[in-house]
């Protein structure tokens, strides 16, 4: 045999040598599993930008949409939605949601728990400041924040379309009182942050009208109203509330109950 011959031959056998080790090599490559990135777990009272997290109970997040009475035909926008069990079990029920979150490992928890439930096409998450959050085509508003925030926060929730529903977990409005209450005890399961707060926005009514019953001049905290109602040479102090649009109030030992459309009062 010549040497080139022998050289050739040793350069053929390296080759299928080397071959046969990428194979192999390959092979257990594919073999073995792949590490996975560490799913995220949120703890609770870790701190978030304006409050620690501390998620709501179950048996309260169905009490708050019961209170709101969230149906099919409601968006709901949830502030602080945490890992999105309030969004998820208003999808659950129907409904459109959204949760307005600022930790953005939150939000990413929150949709992989959405897409688990299966309902990933009604209830959506964003990565966003609150305080920042245009939440004026909502139906139903649900929180649970400080009661520094909520304060924060009223403003612009007094001015959004009357009737808009809201629920806080917890935490009142101070002086806006709740128009609902309701605690649960601990035979639900509920042994902490168990009470839950429910609002309806109410129509700007303060202002002098003529109806006719009579001059009716009223004046308004919050939902509730004050004022008189003269006619006929007398007035008569007036008592009542607002809710969402509808007003009811009683004045000379009558109850009267009207609705605003626009800036417009009608009284039946």
């Amino acid at each position: 045999m010549s040497i080139a011959c022998l050289v050739r031959r040793i350069g053929l056998a390296l080759l299928l040598a080397a071959a046969g080790t990428l194979a192999l090599a390959q092979a257990q490559a594919q073999k073995k599993p792949q590490s996975e990135a560490p799913v995220y777990e949120p703890t609770v009272f870790q701190q978030g930008k304006d409050v620690v997290w501390v998620p709501t109970p179950q048996v309260v997040v169905d009490k708050m949409l019961d209170l709101a009475k969230v149906t099919p035909a409601d968006f709901v926008m949830d502030l602080g939605s945490g890992d999105g069990r309030t969004v998820i079990t208003a999808a659950r029920r129907g409904a459109r949601a959204l949760g307005v979150e600022y930790n953005p490992d939150m939000v990413a928890l929150s949709k992989r728990n959405a897409e688990k439930e299966g309902v990933a096409a009604r209830a959506t998450f964003v990565k966003a400041d609150l305080f920042e959050t245009d939440f004026s085509q909502a139906s139903v508003i649900t929180m649970f924040l400080l009661p520094s925030l909520n304060i924060k926060l009223r403003p612009k929730i007094l001015n959004l379309k009357p009737g808009t529903r809201i629920v806080s977990n917890s935490f009142t409005m101070d002086e806006w009182q709740a128009e609902e209450t309701v605690t649960l005890g601990a035979e639900t399961g509920c042994n902490s942050f168990c009470t839950a707060y429910f609002w309806i926005v109410p129509a700007q009514v303060a202002g002098n009208y003529r109806t006719p019953q009579g001059e009716l001049k009223l004046t308004q905290r919050f939902q509730m109203l004050s004022g008189s109602l003269s006619a006929e040479g007398r007035s008569f102090p007036v008592e009542g509330r607002v809710r969402g649009e509808d007003i009811t109030f009683t004045a000379g030992g009558r109850e009267y109950r009207g609705r605003m459309n626009g800036k417009n009062l009608e009284l039946r």
